[in-house]
């Protein structure tokens, strides 16, 4: 029988379930810092005390998601990685743990296979292990607070902007790894000291649920750029919007509440439920709410050994019930005053079998819900997270240990109850950055990649969200099949033909997006359309990759590829360099990267673009790829050509002759990860297209071999005083070249204007030691 987990087997710091509130940036002392610092670390790790055994970290609660230990391990790998890129470190903890733990798995689809990212036989590091490695990372940013100076007040530029971003992303792992242990097997978990669950009645149960009207107003969306606490990209910067007068329910759905739906056979009726929504409705075979347990052996969702667990058996103690509850650590009657907890699609349904006018709120609306804030003016007293009586008003902030009574907070003077805390609540926007939104150099695809019109928004923080998570201005997504401590309200519009102020997501990137899928009552959903503001994306379409693939292939051995490889093995040679190993980052299409292993033995081609990249692989293992001629107006040479029967030509793009194919390795990141390093070349040559070209140059220095060179490739205004801040004091520039087209044949005389200057860069210590 395995031993039972000991506080001395998880922890690196002292043990506590109480959250503190963050720090006011513009006037915060290293003390304070400090003592934020340690209180985030240790809730995350005094959670995982719901465990029984050591056993239970190398579990897999989700067939989507990691085992239990690479979420233990994550948050502090996270720390290294940014406090290495902002300069606060020098040196790294372990770089093999900064490597396995830095990337996990992104539940992009609910009918992927197994998803472990080191393969479902890999062998984890021992507790133990990790345990030490969190304990260095503690001491690491213990140093770093009290030798680093501190300088008020600490804004985005401030290199102190990459400690609060551990400390932030550390609490949302708190709430990430608690839904992943409440998805455990209850005979794996146990009550932790100091977790209080919350009553399962407040007074008199609240029955009926009537809708409050909301007047027509003006809402302020968004975070002010000198807000004086940390935030996440995706709420910078501030928005306006015009909300139409509608109603809303005074309370959220409750168990109580959905149980009609579920007994009224809506997880039956596919006519509740949109098309996405039925298909994952039918590939999970949902009878009822995740976090419900009935005694029909439902489908589990676990992954690896815990494949076959079902949480619904018969309970012999309470045969009487139809459904039980599992709460974070517990297996209970079920709370049917507690909101209930779903994903989207379910409460989707649940509006659409209540009757076609329900829905529900827009992220505008839930703003107009919320009580008269105080201006933003006034600085952190503005946001609830800061509010000292906080714990009076709100679920929030680890209250209590589960969720509690939707009546038991008092309403706001809106009438409505738990606007913020309790769970979160899905709001019907795609989650989208707010015009002139930008990413940060330090984390460029924390949002990003999520503004793509599958992600939807969840607002007002859950009982367990801390720090920022509950903050007024916090605004997450999730896809839309997601557990989360998330449940809804209902709303619905003053009058069935007024106009309902949604946001919703185009995205070139996704071909089959229909906006029509959409089930809100509108006319034309399209109207309601805005582009996503996650410039990478728009290059996800096939005319882009059309296009990308006649700029590699139709112009030949005279175009830009094959001239920046001759730049490339010419610097090198020239600066002692031998390189066996390279990295093409922005490969696109891959043609440089085929370039190079006419001479490299090994090579790397990265690519964020998903399009391109498999065209990419196409050419790479079929050898050719035909493609649709891209422009109108046609000038390449007949042989080139085949009349298609689209009254336009095809072309067709093949390897290269001489290129070696068993030395290429294609992969996708948004990013360059900390597995993709030890190269003796680096070439660089996306910065045209990339959200955040400073996030794209700051680790190029560590990714270099010694002796190694890195080669920036650009078009347009480029100039070294624009460059020089973003490649950082790491590296140091060799010379700088430019590389005429020569396309005489094919070029427009405008285009034979057109150059490619490249720089060649070296670490900088490198340089000075030579």
């Amino acid at each position: 029988m395995a031993t039972e987990l000991s506080r001395e087997d998880f922890l690196s710091g002292p043990y506590t379930w109480k959250s503190m509130r963050p720090c006011d940036l513009s006037n915060c002392t290293k003390k304070q810092i400090l003592d934020y610092f340690e209180n985030s670390y240790s809730l995350n790790e005094s959670i995982f005390a719901a465990l029984k055994t050591k056993d239970a970290f190398y579990r897999a609660p989700d067939r989507l998601r990691l085992p239990l230990i690479f979420y233990y391990a994550h948050t502090a790998c996270v720390y290294i990685n940014k406090l290495m890129l902002a300069g606060l470190i020098k040196e790294r903890v372990n770089f093999e743990y900064e490597t396995l733990f830095e990337t996990g798995v992104d539940e992009m689809s609910w009918d992927d296979t197994e998803n472990y990212r080191m393969g479902g036989s890999y062998q984890w590091p021992s507790l133990e292990n990790v345990v030490q490695f969190r304990l260095k990372v503690r001491n690491v940013i213990r140093k770093v607070i009290e030798d680093t100076p501190l300088e008020l007040p600490v804004t985005q530029e401030s290199k102190w902007w990459a400690l609060f971003m551990g400390f932030e992303h550390e609490r949302i792992h708190i709430e990430t790894s608690s839904v992943l242990i409440r998805q455990l097997p209850v005979s794996l978990v146990r009550k932790p000291d100091e977790w209080v669950s919350g009553p399962f009645t407040f007074g008199e149960s609240p029955v009926k649920n009537p809708f409050l009207p909301v007047e027509a107003t003006e809402v302020l969306m968004g975070k002010p750029r000198d807000f004086p606490s940390y935030g996440w990209d995706n709420e910078y910067p501030q928005l306006k919007a015009s909300v139409p007068s509608f109603e809303a329910s005074k309370f959220l759905i409750t168990n109580r509440e959905f149980l009609k739906f579920v007994q009224a056979k809506g997880y039956d009726n596919e006519g509740l439920w949109s098309k996405e929504g039925w298909k994952w409705r039918t590939f999970r075979q949902a009878k009822h709410p995740s976090f419900w347990v009935c005694n029909e052996g439902c489908v589990s969702g676990c992954g690896g050994v815990l494949a076959g667990h079902s949480h619904c058996q018969p309970d012999v103690n309470q045969n009487t019930s139809t459904y039980r509850y599992r709460s974070f650590c517990e297996e209970t009657a079920i709370p049917w005053d507690w909101p209930v907890e779903v994903n989207y699609h379910e409460a989707k349904a649940y509006a659409a079998w209540k009757g076609p006018d329900y829905r529900l709120p827009t992220e505008s609306e839930h703003n107009a819900m919320r009580d008269q804030q105080a201006p933003n003016s006034k600085g952190t007293e503005s946001d609830l997270i800061f509010d000292k009586e906080l714990h009076k008003k709100s679920n929030i902030n680890l209250v209590f240990g589960t969720s509690t009574p939707v009546n038991m907070y008092p309403a706001n003077e809106k009438g409505f109850h738990d606007v913020f805390g309790n769970v979160w609540q899905w709001v019907e926007d795609h989650f989208n950055g707010f015009p002139g939104n930008e990413t940060h150099h330090l984390y460029d695809d924390f949002s990003s990649p999520t503004y793509d019109g599958h992600h939807n928004i969840i607002l007002g923080g859950s009982w367990m969200s801390t720090g920022d998570e509950a903050s007024k201005f916090a605004r997450y997504a999730f896809r839309r099949h997601f557990f989360q401590h998330a449940g809804f309200r209902l709303a619905r519009s003053a009058s069935p033909d007024q106009d309902v102020p949604v946001r919703l997501v185009l995205n070139p990137a996704q071909q089959d997006h229909e906006p029509s899928e959409v089930s809100l009552p509108l006319e034309d959903t399209t109207k309601k359309l805005v582009l996503t503001t996650n410039r990478q994306l728009l290059t996800e379409t096939q005319t882009c990759a059309d296009e990308r693939l006649f700029n590699e292939y139709v112009l030949d051995d005279i175009n830009l590829s094959s001239a920046l490889r001759k730049v490339c093995m010419g610097v090198a040679e020239r600066h002692g360099t031998k390189v066996s190993r390279a990295l093409d980052v922005g490969c696109g299409c891959g043609r440089l990267t085929f370039e190079l292993s006419r001479e490299v033995e090994q090579v790397i081609g990265l690519e964020y673009c998903e399009v391109f990249l498999k065209s990419a692989e196409e050419i790479l293992s079929n050898k050719q790829k035909v493609f649709y001629c891209p422009k109108d107006d046609c000038r390449r040479p007949a042989k080139r050509l085949k009349k298609s029967t689209h009254n336009g030509c095809t072309i067709t793009a093949k390897l290269p002759s001489g290129t070696q194919p068993s030395r290429i390795t294609m992969k996708q990141f948004t990013w360059i990860p900390n597995e993709v390093s030890g190269f003796d070349l680096v070439v660089h040559h996306c910065l045209e297209r990339v959200q955040n070209k400073k996030a794209w140059l700051i680790r190029l220095w560590e990714i270099l071999n010694p002796n190694g060179i890195v080669v920036i490739s650009g078009l347009g205004d480029w100039t070294r005083e624009k460059l020089e801040p973003m490649v950082g004091d790491k590296l140091r520039y060799l010379e700088t070249l430019a590389v005429h087209y020569g396309l005489d044949y094919w070029l427009t005389e405008a285009d034979k204007e057109t150059w490619a200057t490249v720089w060649c860069l070296k670490t900088r210590e490198d340089v000075q030691s030579a």
